[in-house]
C-alpha cells in the first residue's frame, strides 16, 4: 500500500473537500488521494510540499509561492495535534486528531480562517458539534 506524504494543514482540507480546487488536474489528484486514504494507509505528516501539492499552481519546484501562509497553517495544525513534522501514523489516526483537536474544538478559523477556500468550510457541521 502506498505511503502518502500529507501536509499537516491538508488534513483539514481533506475533511471539507467536495471536488473544487484550482484546476481539473488538481481536483482529480485530490480526489484520487482522498480515495486512497480511505484504505487507511500509513501517512507521513510533513510541513512542506506533499502529494496533494503536485498539481497546485502555487507549487514552484516543490516550494509553495504562498509558503508564509501555508507554513503557518502547518505549524498550527502540528501544534494543536501534538505532532512533529515527519511523524508517521495511519491516516485514520491523523484524521481523528484533526477532527477532535481542531474541527470539533472550534479551532479551524484560528488555523486557516484567511484561506481563499474558507467559504467551502465555514458552515460545516463539525464546527457546530
Amino acid at each position: 500500500m502506498k505511503e502518502y506524504k500529507i501536509r499537516a494543514h491538508h488534513g483539514m482540507c481533506l475533511a471539507f473537500f467536495i471536488g473544487k480546487g484550482y484546476s481539473g488536474d488538481f481536483t482529480e489528484n485530490m480526489s484520487r488521494i482522498k480515495e486512497g486514504l480511505e484504505k487507511n494507509p500509513k501517512v507521513c505528516i510533513v510541513d512542506r510540499a506533499d502529494d496533494i501539492c503536485t498539481y497546485c499552481p502555487n507549487n514552484s519546484s516543490g516550494i509553495c509561492t504562498s509558503r508564509e501562509k501555508t507554513d503557518g497553517y502547518d505549524r498550527k495544525v502540528l501544534a494543536l495535534c501534538g505532532l512533529d513534522a515527519g511523524t508517521e501514523l495511519e491516516w485514520k489516526a491523523f484524521e481523528k486528531l484533526v477532527e477532535d483537536k481542531i474541527l470539533r474544538a472550534g479551532n479551524r478559523k484560528k488555523v486557516c480562517g484567511d484561506c481563499q477556500w474558507d467559504f467551502l468550510c465555514y458552515n460545516n457541521i463539525l464546527e457546530d458539534a
